[in-house]
């Protein structure tokens, strides 16, 4: 049986890339991967899993650091190889450095410049 998931281009690793864009701004706060199981439970959850390429297993954004995207809308491109989340982003923080978004670095001038200051400091996050 065919279902909405065999509508997505999966990457011969079996993954998508997933977009996950602030609903209320519109802002990129960061690029995740998902892989079947992923965008299922998101779907079910209303939460963003994610697949960690570098531990090998589902991650669901926010399990350490309460920064949990509530999903709002699920969209995918025109080639079916993209997803697209508006989220809200709980506690208005989606990167691991502590940055409101992980896009903090803008070229200026062939030098990366980074833009977005550290709202909480990592080892807050995480501990360390």
């Amino acid at each position: 049986m065919t279902t909405w998931l065999d509508a997505v281009h999966w990457n011969e690793q079996g993954l998508v890339p997933a977009i996950a864009q602030e609903a209320s701004s519109g802002q990129v706060l960061m690029v995740g991967w998902m892989n079947r199981e992923a965008l299922r439970r998101t779907v079910e959850d209303g939460t963003a899993m994610y697949w960690s390429r570098s531990r090998q297993k589902l991650w669901h954004k926010g399990e350490v650091s309460g920064h949990v995207q509530r999903v709002l809308e699920i969209r995918l491109d025109c080639d079916a190889d993209v997803l697209l989340l508006q989220v809200e982003q709980v506690g208005g923080i989606a990167c691991h450095t502590g940055r409101v978004r992980c896009f903090f670095r803008r070229l200026e001038n062939g030098q990366w410049v980074e833009t977005d200051p550290v709202l909480k400091d990592p080892s807050q996050i995480y501990g360390g």
